[in-house]
């Protein structure tokens, strides 16, 4: 089956490569002095028979693992509108910065006076972080967005402690939040308390003012929102915590709406997190890695995590004598090499890059909500950010078909579905992120299939909801692939 600019052709794929005499390695001549098995492994440890490992030549592993990759979905691949997720492609010049051998070598115990190239790196990406974000001071530590979350909550809660309110620990969650916000909360020793959204998708002023009081520790907000919807009315929310003596927190996962137009620092905010594995072209997926480096204003500066970056004359160092820290949150100094690629980003980009990403990114998202309310479900019907949710709720009250079945269909095409059933106040949501690296011909592509399938749910339900065909697995029982989870290889165990 073809999609526009796909074309998909079904392979077997064959595991048992393994012939007797085959290698794909050759080790160097031995150049240091044989020693007795015995002075390096003792006997009871050492092997009675051979390991059955497979004997397999060079061209056989890479042809077999080549093929292996290409079954999965990637952004090099194909289009990936992984609502809140910005899946974006990641320009291939900033991988090749992050291997330059002083950047991919560099050993974090090496002195500082050998390391001044990396340290300066560092220093500035601090800066960047700053300026881009609105705030005074940043730590790169985090490895990831719920880290950064829950580095940034640990300091909030020692700044609110060294004031005397240690008894502060409600934090106050949106019902639209990123599923990271409660759990970062409770792991950081605070309790949640949800606030409704109001009509338009932001939140609701009336039930904000209600939960705060003077337990309140936070407000834990991202806007953009969950729903790709800009909050009007922040300033107003920043007002109410800040007068009942709270803090706001801002998750920055979709900073790649507002980069260039607006500041989370300026808007009230106390504390961000800044997803480099997202807005900044760091890959994003697979496992990681990520960052997720932490910008705080003046009065919380004192608790960030140690090292920070500092710079005495022409001199690098790292600093380790911040007064109140909360200490080290991650081993080293975070993940260097993601802050490297996202360093050679926001350096090639410039500001005039960076703020003409956020254009593209909304322009590209209302473009695609524009074409897709006419055969989907729209909670909210109004301008939105980098993304929107949209809904099957139509298909499935009239035929039956469900979100989920819509998704599974992309997969046919050789797209990659959005995020579904999240956030869980719009029912039967479908989270569509385009970014702003997809060009129109991809975002009208989209709009057809998503189109297509509204037709296929409506004249031909059985085809989406048998979906997806095409790909080299067949549609799952998710919940017994999710509770019995079998990644063991056995030998000579027939392989479809």
């Amino acid at each position: 089956m073809s999609g526009r600019g796909y074309v998909y052709k079904r392979e077997p794929l064959v595991f048992e490569l393994s012939r007797p005499g085959r290698k794909a390695y050759s080790l160097p001549s031995l150049d240091v002095p044989e020693r007795p098995m015995g002075d390096l492994i003792p006997e009871n440890q050492r092997r009675s028979t051979p390991a059955n490992l497979p004997e397999v030549s060079e061209v056989d592993v890479t042809r077999h693992f080549t093929r292996l990759s290409q079954r999965n979905h990637g952004v090099d691949i194909g289009f990936y509108p992984l609502g809140s997720c910005t899946m974006k492609y990641n320009p291939k010049v900033d991988e090749a910065v992050a291997q330059y051998d002083g950047f991919a070598s560099v050993h974090p115990y090496t002195p500082e006076e050998l390391v001044q190239g990396a340290l300066r790196l560092m220093f500035e990406m601090q800066g960047y972080l700053c300026e881009i974000g609105g705030f005074d001071a940043v730590t790169l530590q985090p490895a990831a967005g719920a880290h950064g979350e829950f580095t940034g909550l640990s300091i909030i809660r020692a700044y609110l402690r060294d004031k005397g309110q240690g008894r502060r620990n409600k934090v106050i969650i949106p019902d639209s939040a990123h599923g990271t916000n409660p759990a970062t909360a409770i792991l950081a020793g605070g309790e949640t308390v949800e606030v409704k959204s109001d009509a338009r998708g932001g939140v609701d002023l009336e039930s904000l003012q209600a939960v705060v009081g003077e337990d309140t520790m936070c407000l834990m907000l991202t806007n953009p929102n969950t729903l790709g919807l800009f909050d009007e009315n922040i300033h107003k929310a920043a007002g109410i915590v800040h007068e009942a003596g709270g803090l706001l927190y801002y998750d920055g996962a979709n900073v790649n709406a507002i980069m260039g137009y607006a500041r989370p620092g300026d808007a009230g905010f106390d504390v961000c997190h800044f997803n480099l594995h997202k807005t900044f072209a760091t890959p994003h997926g697979g496992g990681g890695p990520g960052s997720g480096p932490v910008g705080v204003k003046k009065e919380l500066a004192d608790f960030l995590p140690v090292p920070i970056v500092r710079k005495q004359g022409d001199r690098y160092y790292l600093d380790y004598s911040v007064p109140k820290t909360i200490g080290r949150v991650k081993e080293f100094f975070g993940n260097f090499g993601v802050v490297v690629k996202a360093y050679a980003y926001i350096r090639s980009m410039g500001p005039d890059g960076l703020k003409r990403v956020s254009e593209d990114a909304v322009l590209n998202a209302n473009f695609l909500m524009h074409r897709l309310k006419k055969d989907y479900y729209l909670m909210y019907d109004r301008i939105c950010k980098h993304e929107f949710v949209a809904s099957g709720l139509w298909q499935k009250e009239r035929h039956g078909v469900k979100t989920l079945d819509i998704a599974k269909r992309l997969l046919d095409y050789g797209v990659h579905a959005p995020t579904v059933y999240f956030p869980l106040i719009v029912p039967e949501a479908l989270m569509v992120e385009p970014t702003e690296t997809e060009s129109r011909e991809t975002l009208e592509m989209f709009a057809e299939i998503m189109a297509k399938i509204a037709r296929e749910a409506e004249t031909s339900p059985e085809v989406v909801l048998q979906a997806p065909k095409t790909t080299f697995v067949r549609r799952l029982d998710e919940a017994r692939a999710a509770r019995q989870t079998d990644l063991a290889y056995r030998e000579a165990q027939e392989t479809e």
